[in-house]
């Protein structure tokens, strides 16, 4: 859901500011910042590397179980919480001030946090916090010298740490949505259906959804044409249909084969362009010089 996750951050924050008559450029910056922090909260599972060096060999689960068995103590918790989620963003857009008194308070809110998330949750709380929080810093600082305001980088910030734990609600167990307090929001997850291949897919196609709503609102905000960007090789996904007959049915326990084959067909939309088009665009500019 990483893809999921920020395309659905870019799409609420561009249509928001292009509903709010912000300027296109400000627009498109708000959204990339917003996208950009909604891929932080799953920096959780970086505790699951653990999982992989644990199991002694020839005994012990397999690795990828091993890696969640372990991610999952601390996933979907302390970095997927709203309140935190403001707390964070208000942090990351004091960093971006170019004033070194608005920097050091804003790394103070941040890093306050370490201890408090220590306090209530323990060592392993309190590391994921860190990096949390770290990261958090860094795309704020990284931000800012591209050219991104505080203003942007506060509400990129919360949109993208706020929408992200509602797009977890149909995979895994779902978010501490208001931790630190003792609060349950949502229980259980959403369940699309109870043949497992099936609500996988209609997860997939949930996420494959917010794709198209990121690309439709790019197109949107930016005033480009989408025809310009159409390539021909994207037939070539049609293909993958035939995929069906020869996989294994996938389910959430078991999409490994599932998630990896359909990144190898996504990556064909991200290769260069053909030699033809680069020819055609080079001579069609010496043309008009």
């Amino acid at each position: 859901m990483f893809v999921g996750h920020a395309c659905l951050a870019f799409a609420v924050a561009a249509l928001g500011a292009y509903r709010l008559g912000w300027h296109r450029e400000t627009a498109l910056q708000v959204a990339v910042v917003a996208a950009l922090f909604a891929t932080l909260p799953d920096v959780d599972v970086v505790y699951g590397v653990a999982g992989l060096l644990a199991p002694a060999a020839g005994s012990g689960p397999v690795p990828v179980e091993s890696f969640w068995d372990a991610g999952n103590r601390v996933h979907r918790g302390v970095t997927h919480a709203l309140p935190i989620a403001v707390v964070v963003a208000g942090g990351a857009a004091l960093v971006a001030r170019s004033r070194g008194r608005s920097r050091l308070t804003g790394a103070g809110v941040l890093l306050a946090l370490v201890p408090v998330a220590t306090a209530l949750g323990g060592l392993l709380t309190g590391a994921v916090t860190a990096v949390f929080v770290l990261g958090a810093g860094a795309l704020a600082v990284g931000a800012s010298r591209r050219g991104a305001s505080p203003r942007i980088i506060g509400a990129g910030a919360a949109v993208g740490l706020v929408t992200h734990p509602f797009g977890d609600l149909f995979t895994g167990s779902p978010p501490a949505f208001l931790y630190p307090f003792d609060v349950t929001l949502v229980a259980e997850r959403v369940v699309l259906s109870t043949d497992p291949t099936l609500h996988l897919l209609g997860a997939f196609g949930f996420e494959l959804a917010t794709v198209w709503l990121a690309v439709a609102a790019y197109f949107l905000t930016s005033g480009e044409r989408p025809h310009a960007h159409v390539d021909r090789r994207a037939v070539l996904g049609v293909a993958y249909a035939g995929a069906a007959l020869a996989l294994p049915a996938p389910t959430l326990d078991v999409s490994y084969h599932f998630v990896f084959s359909v990144l190898a067909v996504g990556f064909v939309g991200v290769t260069p362009p053909s030699l033809e088009r680069v020819r055609t665009s080079t001579w069609s500019s010496a043309e008009t010089r």
